[in-house]
């Protein structure tokens, strides 16, 4: 059974993204109004009587913004760690709130949906896979750098959500003040072009059919230069980029493939170093 897929928006000015088979779903986070994400879902031809679920990677406003009223109105369970709760102050009343562990499955119908801890710089945050009948989809975005639970994760999916937030030359040279630069690039707050490529270089199953690029800065990349750059190592991946202002198209996500043998044993988070991707001059991962 295939995993369809979309963002319905993707930035810093709101995080939102839809997984589902034929017939339940969840969104991972609801960063835009209830009324822009039902919107672009019947723009979609999507259902939200589908959706069972919403799951919160952090407390973020652009993570949030939308998540009472949605739930609300449509009765979904809130999927959220007692920690991120607490921290985004989020009037709870009348919402079903449950909590989730890392690295144990929690079953929404048919999908199963696996948290795992990310660096970033909130309070308790994580990514998440979903994954239905062998086809696994990774939501990874916000994460200020790279560590070997994601590397695990990302090598199982048939396609993923990947952060790509900066270019490092734009950034360098843009308009932010040198503290929010720093908190940027700083290990605990998004992954650079340069750190989402060499994750896709070096890690990309040959089965992964799909990867959206994400929560791209408004300043300090373009979207052009970002798809571009991975066009060059996709070898047969669909490369897309999630907008900031619009819903993308939906993809069915099938599987096809077998996954590498994976150690029993879960590390820690880590970050990773010096990875080269083949045909690149560099090392990467470094700060």
């Amino acid at each position: 059974m295939p995993l369809h897929i979309t963002s319905l928006n993707s930035g810093s000015n709101g995080n939102c993204y839809y997984i589902g088979n034929e017939t339940e779903a969840v969104l991972v986070d609801a960063g835009i109004s209830c009324r822009e994400t039902e919107k672009r879902m019947r723009r979609l031809g999507l259902s939200m009587a589908k959706v069972r679920a919403i799951f919160i990677s952090h407390e973020h406003s652009d993570h949030i913004r939308g998540v009472a009223v949605l739930a609300r109105k449509y009765s979904l369970p809130v999927y959220i760690t007692p920690t991120t709760l607490y921290s985004c102050g989020l009037r709870h009343e009348n919402l079903e709130v449950v909590s989730f562990l890392p690295h144990e499955e929690v079953a929404v119908g048919r999908l199963s949906i696996t948290a795992f801890p990310k660096r970033h710089d909130a309070t308790d945050p994580h990514s998440f896979i979903v994954a239905c009948e062998g086809v696994k989809v990774g939501v990874f975005t916000d994460i200020g750098s790279p560590c070997d639970q994601l590397i695990r994760y990302f090598q199982q999916c048939h396609a993923a959500f990947l952060e790509a937030n900066y270019d490092e030359g734009l950034l360098e040279q843009g308009r932010y003040p040198y503290h929010l630069k720093n908190r940027i690039r700083g290990g605990k707050g998004h992954l650079s072009n340069r750190q989402a490529l060499a994750l896709f270089a070096a890690y990309k199953p040959d089965f992964m059919s799909h990867i959206l690029l994400a929560h791209l800065s408004k300043d300090n990349n373009n979207p052009q230069l970002v798809k571009d750059l991975f066009s060059l190592h996709a070898n047969g991946t669909q490369v897309v980029v999630a907008s900031r202002y619009e819903e993308s198209a939906v993809y069915s996500i099938t599987g096809s493939g077998s996954f590498p043998a994976m150690p029993v044993q879960i590390p820690d988070a880590a970050p990773v170093k010096g990875i080269q991707i083949p045909g690149v001059q560099t090392s990467l991962f470094d700060w």
